[in-house]
């Protein structure tokens, strides 16, 4: 195959295309490394450990979180790590009448971007689990649809990590 583009590309264009795919092979190389790095952070940080036992939530994600959070009591309660993270709904209320919205986007977008996409990965398993979690998720896609439903996970994940750092627990999925 390489022949028979050989024999179509230019020389210097040939030479180009072998300096980027070397440079290619480099990049790889360093974020494979970077990813053994961060595994390695997850595994003997006991939090982010914890962290990565929760379904959607990977080493990067947990890695991340910690990093970003710092200490999880800063915060009342999970409703309100949640909001720091732009992932509840904006409210505009007048004459009584409480409108929800779209969500805030406040906060870290990098994180609320993890967790959104981890939510996505794990609704994507729960038509074949009977567990709690996944019930309600299929229950909610059911009502509000896909996009609504992932950033409700990744609501319930945030609830859920702040409560497992803020009291040093592990995951438990019941």
């Amino acid at each position: 195959m390489r022949q028979r583009f050989a024999e179509q590309i230019p020389g210097l264009a040939w030479e180009s295309l072998d300096v980027l795919y070397a440079e290619l092979g480099r990049v790889h190389e360093r974020i494979l490394e970077l990813d053994r790095r961060i595994k390695a952070f997850v595994r003997d940080d006991e939090a982010a450990a914890r962290l990565a036992e929760v379904p959607g939530i990977g080493v990067v994600t947990a890695s991340a979180l910690v990093a970003t959070v710092g200490d999880a009591r800063d915060f009342k309660n999970g409703r309100q790590f949640a909001a720091w993270l732009g992932l509840v709904p904006r409210q505009s209320s007048t004459g009584g009448v409480a409108r929800l919205g779209r969500i805030t986007k406040r906060g870290d977008r990098y994180l609320r971007t993890l967790l959104i996409h981890g939510a996505r990965s794990e609704m994507t398993r729960t038509p074949q689990r009977v567990d709690r979690k996944s019930r309600w998720a299929e229950a909610i896609k059911s009502r509000k649809g896909w996009n609504k439903a992932a950033v409700a996970m990744a609501n319930k994940h945030a609830r859920i990590v702040w409560s497992m750092l803020a009291h040093h627990q592990s995951y438990n999925a019941a």
